[in-house]
């Protein structure tokens, strides 16, 4: 073995046990009753959170390397098992598709695309902030 190979062998390993040891971004949600599948990665940078004293929205955006259609679906299994009701579904060639839902006077849009690496889903909602009497 020839010291350039060994030093590519290295390079190589040591780059690949530094992926692996790295842990994944935990899932961001700041509505316990919108579940995240298991396999998206939360996207800080793409992502958008605005608060105010009577109004929260937000604008999630997720990436994994998951097949659309099958995510599509547990998404809506999993919402739907929260309250969730599902109002429209469209899908568009090269845009993805959207699917809209509502509980209780709130409204929640997802939108799934897929682009080169990644499935990427956007869950956006507001909300009116409920404060106990």
């Amino acid at each position: 073995m020839t010291f350039r190979t060994l030093a590519v062998t290295t390079a190589v390993s040591l780059l690949l046990g530094a992926c692996a040891s790295t842990p994944p971004r935990p899932v961001r949600t700041e509505f316990e009753d919108i579940p995240v599948p298991k396999g998206l990665a939360y996207q800080a940078d793409d992502s958008t959170i605005v608060e105010t004293p009577n109004v929260k929205a937000v604008r999630y955006v997720y990436r994994g390397r998951l097949e659309p259609e099958s995510l599509a679906t547990a998404i809506r299994s999993t919402l739907e098992a929260n309250g969730w009701r599902h109002v429209s579904s469209t899908k568009s060639a090269g845009v993805g598709a959207t699917q809209v839902y509502e509980k209780e006077g709130d409204s929640l849009q997802l939108r799934l695309w897929e682009g080169i690496w990644f499935t990427y889903a956007e869950y956006t909602t507001g909300r009116v902030v409920r404060r106990p009497k």
